[in-house]
């Protein structure tokens, strides 16, 4: 399985012309190999205390794999058999190993949330990359073999949510740092109004909520700005206001 390096991956994290996520695509190559006209298949053995048949296509293996009353000791021995064929035999077992996370990456992913500057593909992408990179690596022998995936995956997208956050802090800084100076001057002015005795909550509360806004990309700063500006010059009490620079 062809892994793209960092680099390519950044540029081509997006969503694919038919609109399917790298995980979309990660899970239509294994579904194909799971319901092929020869299915490929595990022992059964490995997820299933009695098992009924001696093997089962590597789908419903996840399936039982991913469900909450299968044991720790079943689940260990099959994610050291499906390391040990992927780090052993390579294709297609190493991407039945990454399709094996799928279920895992989706929980993690909605945990995580995504921040506004960063692209929901691009975290899938980095999840995926980080599993494929750790799996050579796994020691089979260790218990829960399958929690290093995981382990180096969670790392990989908190890394990137991270970065994407400090990159947006560095962008908006300068423009919120301006509406916090404006704010700070209405709260003031506000203050007082109040102690003329004018009611200045409703002033307050709009700048808070300007700030909120563009904090929230809702606005933009010079959007904020002009609403700000209205809203003092249509205050009954604007001759306490003053002037914006």
């Amino acid at each position: 399985m062809h892994h793209p390096t960092r680099r390519t991956r950044r540029h081509s994290a997006g969503p694919r012309p038919d609109g399917r996520s790298p995980l979309q695509v990660l899970e239509g190559s294994f579904l194909a190999l799971a319901t092929a006209v020869e299915p490929l298949t595990l022992p059964a053995y490995l997820v299933c205390e009695e098992p009924e048949h001696t093997v089962l296509p590597v789908d419903q293996i996840r399936t039982r794999l991913a469900h909450p009353g299968t044991s720790p000791v079943l689940r260990e021995r099959t994610w050291r058999e499906v390391i040990r064929r992927a780090q052993h035999l390579g294709a297609p077992w190493d991407t039945v190993a990454v399709a094996m996370t799928i279920p895992v990456l989706h929980r993690m992913l909605a945990r995580l949330g995504c921040p506004a500057n960063l692209e929901r593909a691009e975290l899938e992408q980095e999840a995926l990359a980080a599993v494929t990179a750790a799996l050579p690596a796994v020691d089979v022998h260790v218990a829960d073999a399958g929690r290093e995936l995981f382990a180096a995956a969670d790392r990989a997208v908190h890394r990137l949510v991270y970065a994407a956050r400090r990159r947006a802090q560095r962008e908006t800084g300068p423009q919120m740092a301006h509406l916090g100076r404006l704010t700070r001057t209405a709260e003031q002015a506000s203050s007082a109004a109040e102690f003329a005795g004018v009611k200045g909550g409703e002033e307050r509360n709009e700048y808070a909520v300007l700030a909120r806004a563009v904090r929230a990309r809702v606005l933009d700063i010079s959007e904020a700005q002009l609403i700000a500006v209205r809203a003092w010059t249509m205050s009954p009490c604007n001759a306490w206001l003053p002037s914006v620079e």
